[in-house]
């Protein structure tokens, strides 16, 4: 396995521990060869919502692409918040086949990384958190 895969795989586990609202995370690389790895994880957020991913990735000798990727969010009902991926089954989106699953709406988007994705679920929580405690100090 090149070191850039590995030291990309290293990257995705500091930016899920630096995150102040992930409870708990878990990822694997599957070796796919010498030049190509499968990432998998789960992170578990301070209120109980998960994020699940997955992304393919080859390693071309002066960097890392990724050939497939899913950032799969929901709340912790099981009720998906947003999915991030690049299957190609949403041709009328103008950033085909990237795209954001988001309720019942498909949004075209740029292809996000973790640390994007990490980003976006932190404001959800502390947006959630400040109306909660708006919602409690009214009572």
């Amino acid at each position: 396995m090149h070191k850039l895969i590995e030291e990309y795989f290293q990257s995705l586990v500091d930016a899920l521990s630096a995150s102040p609202v992930v409870a708990s995370s878990d990822a694997t690389l599957d070796k796919r060869g010498p030049r190509a790895g499968l990432i998998r994880g789960e992170a578990r957020f301070v209120d109980r919502s998960r994020l699940n991913f997955s992304e393919l990735v080859a390693d071309i000798q002066t960097a890392i692409v990724r050939t497939m990727y899913s950032f799969h969010y929901q709340n912790s009902k099981d009720e998906l918040i947003f999915r991030y991926d690049d299957t190609p089954h949403h041709p009328e989106v103008t950033s085909f086949p990237h795209h954001k699953h988001s309720g019942e709406s498909v949004v075209s988007t740029e292809p996000p990384t973790l640390e994007t994705v990490l980003k976006e679920i932190t404001a959800t929580i502390v947006e959630a958190k400040q109306q909660s405690d708006a919602d409690s100090s009214e009572i």
